[in-house]
């Protein structure tokens, strides 16, 4: 009796399968746009070959925040309280260097009881990248307006929001976040580029991503629906992503394209469309969001990049090794060194 030979699983560049990087079953609702921002991080990891137990995963609480349990299922993970993740991944992040922490939150989590702990992160520009899963309202307490609601938009039950609404890339670009993007789940091709040029970037990344919520926020009147960002996705340039391990040469008209090298090596190519558009000035960025808003247009793209800029860790000052992995006698303080510290403060 003949059997047909099986394909061997695909490997990536480190010799992994797609399989490791993903997580457990997803149990939010089907057509949810944060499924779709799983997906593409997956990919995007294993594309690149980035190691599973060099990641980090952290969340706070609400739909967004389960979405971690749904890829890189062998890396370190852990699951705060309301708000507080920015807190844990900066401890994190300070701790041991080497790791790649990845947050998940919402825009509740976020732009509400988060607000706080999101505003010192940007500020810090730790080397987080800090991905919110917005959707205009909180899923799990049926479908009020969070902070991020648009001004006019409607819940199902008729309500109008009338607040203004909280601009969290806005606000990251003022602060000092050093890669700011806004991207739509339903578009792969983007989403993939620009979480592929997170994973190269050393300072804050914030992914400000549209991701519709099917229960509450899918209907006509809503802003962040699936039918609503179709019609006013304004897109800034087409994105690309070239990992430094890669030498693709890429075919774009001279004058038509903008290249971005990051901190490895890696490039990121910007292809214009129809935009003078600088990505590294911050006073162009906030122009076009400001614009955009007035349009009642959502601009998507990597909205503002700053390579130069020192992280936290550079500005700490710290070891090379990972703190975590120092000996006591490295890390406790002799002696005379806290004597002349009290001294100090007689």
């Amino acid at each position: 009796m003949s059997t047909t030979p099986q394909t061997p699983p695909k490997l990536n560049r480190i010799g992994m399968e797609l399989a490791v990087y993903r997580g457990a079953r997803t149990t939010l609702c089907a057509g949810c746009g944060h499924n779709a921002v799983t997906e593409r991080i997956i990919e995007a990891f294993f594309e690149l070959g980035v190691e599973p137990y060099q990641v980090a995963k952290f969340s706070g609480i609400g739909c967004s925040s389960k979405t971690p349990a749904y890829f890189l299922q062998i890396s370190h993970g852990f699951n705060g309280v309301h708000g507080r993740m920015p807190a844990l991944a900066t401890g994190a992040a300070l701790a041991n260097r080497n790791l790649r922490c990845v947050g998940v939150s919402g825009d509740g989590d976020t732009a509400s009881i988060g607000m706080g702990q999101f505003i010192h992160m940007m500020r810090r520009n730790i080397p987080v990248i800090y991905i919110i899963e917005n959707n205009g309202v909180y899923g799990l307490t049926k479908g009020q307006f969070s902070a991020t609601a648009d001004i006019g938009s409607t819940l199902k039950t008729g309500v109008v929001n009338d607040l203004t609404p909280i601009d969290c890339c806005a606000l990251a670009i003022q602060l000092g976040a050093s890669f700011v993007a806004r991207s739509f789940s339903g578009d792969k091709r983007q989403l993939l580029a620009l979480l592929k040029a997170a994973t190269a970037h050393r300072g804050t990344v914030l992914l400000d991503i549209i991701s519709p919520c099917v229960a509450f926020n899918d209907h006509e009147g809503s802003t962040k629906s699936y039918a609503y960002m179709k019609d006013h996705e304004e897109p800034l340039h087409e994105v690309d992503f070239i990992p430094h391990y890669q030498d693709i040469t890429v075919d774009y008209e001279p004058g038509s394209s903008v290249e971005v090298r990051m901190h490895d090596g890696s490039r990121i190519v910007l292809k214009k469309l129809g935009h003078d558009y600088d990505p590294t000035s911050k006073c162009a960025a906030l122009e076009a969001l400001v614009k955009a808003e007035e349009k009642q247009e959502v601009l998507t793209g990597l909205l503002y990049l700053n390579t130069a800029q020192k992280n936290f860790l550079e500005l700490l000052d710290t070891v090379s090794e990972p703190l975590a992995s120092l000996p006591q006698e490295r890390l406790r303080p002799s002696k005379e060194a806290l004597d002349e510290i009290m001294g100090e403060l007689r």
